[in-house]
């Protein structure tokens, strides 16, 4: 079966979608256990709460990865059976792609330089935390 234009331009914006915001969501939580690590070697008794501000930034690969989900069962990828999708349609489901993509690239990132700055504080203050 030969690939529609509508149809790639909808998967193109599923991969769009789900491919930056898990470069987002693998940086942020990489500079959030970056900054976990070095809390945590000070102050090892408060392990437990960074890990939960380790992973927020985790939540914008899985927004990423459930707009890429619905794009597929929209266009029947899994379904089973492919549904024909117009340039138009197609054109609909990249635009409604490429928000949470690039959002989610960049939200995720700053997210964890929020988390980091939490971290920090409960490093300094447990019991504010």
């Amino acid at each position: 079966m030969e690939l529609q234009l509508g149809q790639f331009l909808a998967l193109l914006g599923a991969a769009i979608a789900v491919i930056l915001s898990g470069i987002g969501s693998s940086r942020g939580v990489g500079l959030a256990g970056e900054t976990a690590t070095g809390v945590a070697t000070e102050n090892p008794e408060i392990t437990g709460k960074l890990l939960v501000l380790q992973l927020l930034p985790a939540t914008q690969g899985i927004y990423g990865f459930l707009i890429g989900v619905i794009v597929l069962i929209n266009t029947g990828v899994l379904g089973g059976q492919m549904v024909d999708v117009s340039v138009a349609q197609g054109l609909k489901f990249l635009a409604g792609c490429l928000p949470i993509g690039f959002v989610g690239l960049e939200s995720a990132i700053q997210q964890a330089k929020v988390c980091a700055g939490g971290m920090l504080m409960t490093g300094q203050h447990p019991e504010m935390s």
